[in-house]
């Protein structure tokens, strides 16, 4: 079922537009080519300094990101969504905290080649990706070995992907992905809620899924 269309979207977009950029897919619209058409993000010019980049892919609403940024005054944020229904509800959130260290960035995932530098991502946050069940959609899935190429070429070298789900079969599948392409797993939680992990950023989805009691799956993974 698609998303309604939020009432007066343009204008509400427009009203944040110091928080949002709305990405360009450029003339060559096959993701796989991407990087040959740069348009870099200068975060100098962005966020008005140097600091560490904290990746979220898939933000939804932003509670991650924005209270990631309040946490972490001295991480710059840069959250990426497509849907513009959702990111505006991101983009109005930052605003009305009146956060400096948080943009939003309207794009699929594939096209960041495009608008991430090489090299200059310190962390990535996958909170609750669409799990896409069906194993013919598999491809989709934002650990799929097309997606960890991408991040390969955005992370530095230190960097860590964080990953949170609620379904067993994504995360089993990440672990599988990760292990197979590089990378080496740590921090592995079946339970986050019921673990010793601190510092955890509880994000919409999941809030509304460890109260119904369901589990939560947590991982980190560095090259």
């Amino acid at each position: 079922m698609r998303m309604r269309r939020k009432k007066n979207l343009e204008k509400r977009l427009s009203d944040c537009s110091d928080y949002l950029i709305i990405c360009e897919k450029g003339n060559d619209l096959n993701y796989e080519n991407a990087e040959n058409e740069p348009a870099f993000i200068s975060y100098e010019k962005l966020f008005g300094n140097s600091n560490k980049i904290m990746l979220e892919i898939g933000c939804g609403k932003g509670a991650f990101a924005c209270e990631y940024a309040k946490q972490n005054p001295n991480v710059n944020v840069l959250a990426v969504d497509v849907t513009a229904n959702v990111i505006v509800a991101a983009c109005e959130r930052a605003k009305s905290e009146k956060l400096k260290n948080v943009k939003f960035m309207r794009c699929a995932a594939e096209y960041l080649p495009r608008f991430i530098p090489s090299a200059s991502v310190g962390e990535i946050n996958l909170n609750f990706s669409c799990p896409y069940p069906k194993k013919k959609y598999a491809k989709h899935r934002l650990t799929h070995e097309r997606f960890l190429k991408i991040y390969k070429r955005l992370m530095q070298t230190d960097a860590v992907i964080n990953q949170k789900t609620d379904n067993m079969g994504l995360f089993e599948f990440s672990i599988e992905s990760f292990s197979q392409n590089g990378f080496k797993l740590s921090n592995v939680s079946l339970d986050l809620h019921n673990s010793s992990f601190e510092g955890n950023i509880v994000t919409e989805y999941e809030k509304r899924f460890a109260d119904n009691g369901m589990p939560i799956y947590r991982l980190e993974a560095r090259l």
